[in-house]
C-alpha cells in the first residue's frame, strides 16, 4: 500500500483504505477499483490523496498515529465550529460561550488516549483521505505533532490537556479575518498582512473567557507567532516571556505550513522545511525543541512516494530512528522512469550522497 496524490492516481488502480466524505461517510471501500469516473467524483469531493492497494508494497505496514473515528470526530468538531464562527459576529458579543470548552476538551482526550498507545514509535502524519480547508487540517496537523512532542518531553496529562488545547485552536483567530484574505493566491499588500497578523489577537480574546479553556491556552494562540528574538508578532516580546506551550506551538506550526501546498506555492520538501528550523536555532526556536522534533517527526512516512537524486522513485517501506530524516525507500522505477521487474530496498542511511528531491510527484 502507498500514498499518491490524486493526479497520478490512474483507472484500475485499487483503494488501499476507505475513502471518507468530510461527515465522515464512506464515499468509496477498500479494494475498490478505481475508473476515470470515480476519479472524477473523488476530485469533485475535494480529495487530495488516497492510499493504493499495489502488491510491490503491501508487505508494508502503515499504523496512522490517531484512529479513524478520532480523526473524523476531530475534523468534524474543528469544522462545523471553526464554520459557524466564521458566519457569525463572535468578537462583538462578550457573552456569546460558544462551548468550545466541552467540545474540544472530548476531542483532546480521545487524542491523547489514541496517542499514549504510541508513545514509542516515530511520529508519523500523512495527510487524511479527504482535503479539508487548509485551516481545519492545519489545526489537527499541529496539534497531533504538538502534543506528541509534549509526550516525549515529559508533560503530564493533564499539561498535555492544556497544550493540546492550545495547539488546537491556535489559529482560531482567523476565523475573523476575511475569508478572501486567507485564500489570496498573490502576495499580500502590507495592510493585508497586518490584518492577517490580527488573528492572534482575535484568537485570544475568542477563548480568555471561554468556559473550560484554560488561559494558557488562549495565550497559545496569543503568542505562537512570538519569536526568541523578538521578531514575532503580536507584542514582539523575547525569550522565555512567551510560554513555553507557544514556543512548542510556533515550532510546529511553522513546520506544517512549510511543508503544506498552499495556493499561492509549492509545498517545501521535509528535509528542507527542517533545515530551515535549524537555521532559526536560539534565535526563533529553541535548539532543545528542534532536536526533539528532528529526532521523533518521521518526515518521510512509510508509505510515501519519493523521487531520489538517481533519478529512480520509489515508495517508503521502512523508517531508521537515528536517522529519521534518511529512510528505507523500495525502488519501484529506475533512473528512466521505467518499471522495474524487481523491486529493491535501498537504506538511505547508508547512502549519505543519495537525497530526495520530490514527495508524492511521481507513481
Amino acid at each position: 500500500m502507498r500514498l499518491l496524490p490524486l493526479g497520478l492516481v490512474r483507472p484500475g488502480m485499487k483503494l488501499g483504505r476507505k475513502i471518507y466524505s468530510e461527515d465522515g461517510l464512506t464515499l468509496l471501500g477498500e479494494r475498490v477499483e478505481l475508473s476515470q469516473r470515480l476519479i472524477q467524483r473523488l476530485s469533485e469531493h475535494g480529495v487530495d490523496f488516497v492510499y493504493i492497494d499495489d502488491p510491490r508494497t503491501n508487505d508494508i505496514s502503515i499504523q496512522d498515529m490517531i484512529s479513524d473515528e478520532t480523526r473524523l470526530k476531530a475534523t468534524s468538531e474543528i469544522r462545523s465550529s471553526f464554520r459557524r464562527m466564521m458566519e457569525g459576529a463572535v468578537l462583538r458579543s462578550t457573552s456569546n460561550h460558544l462551548h468550545l470548552g466541552k467540545t474540544f476538551g472530548n476531542v483532546m482526550k480521545m487524542i491523547i488516549d489514541d496517542l499514549s498507545g504510541h508513545q514509542d514509535a516515530m511520529i508519523m502524519l500523512t495527510n487524511i483521505c479527504v482535503m479539508d480547508d487548509y485551516l481545519f487540517q492545519h489545526s489537527l496537523n499541529v496539534c497531533i505533532y504538538t502534543t506528541m512532542l509534549g509526550m516525549e518531553y515529559g508533560y503530564s496529562r493533564e499539561e498535555l490537556m492544556t497544550l493540546g488545547l492550545g495547539a488546537l485552536l491556535h489559529d482560531i483567530g482567523k476565523t475573523q479575518v476575511p475569508l478572501e484574505l486567507l485564500r489570496k493566491n498573490s502576495k499580500l499588500t502590507d495592510d493585508e498582512f497586518t490584518s492577517i497578523k490580527r488573528h492572534t489577537e482575535y484568537g485570544f480574546r475568542i477563548l480568555k473567557d471561554e468556559p473550560n479553556i484554560p488561559l494558557l491556552a488562549a495565550h497559545c494562540a496569543f503568542q505562537h507567532h512570538e519569536r526568541l528574538n523578538g521578531s514575532g508578532y503580536p507584542r514582539g516580546i523575547v525569550g522565555t516571556d512567551i510560554h513555553e506551550y507557544a514556543r512548542w506551538i510556533g515550532l510546529v506550526d511553522s513546520y506544517d505550513a512549510m511543508t503544506t501546498h498552499r495556493v499561492y506555492r509549492k509545498a517545501m520538501l521535509p528535509h528542507q522545511a527542517l533545515e530551515i528550523l535549524f537555521t532559526g536555532t536560539d534565535t526563533l526556536y529553541e535548539k532543545q525543541k528542534i532536536e526533539l522534533f528532528r529526532d521523533k517527526i518521521a518526515i518521510y512516512p512509510i508509505g510515501v512516494s519519493i523521487t531520489l537524486s538517481t533519478g529512480e522513485s520509489g515508495t517508503v517501506v521502512g523508517l531508521n530512528k537515528m536517522f529519521p530524516q534518511r529512510p528505507i525507500v523500495r525502488i519501484l522505477k529506475d533512473e528512466e522512469g521505467q518499471e522495474l521487474k524487481a523491486p529493491f530496498d535501498v537504506d538511505l542511511s547508508e547512502k549519505l550522497s543519495v537525497m530526495v528531491t520530490g514527495v508524492n510527484d511521481t507513481v
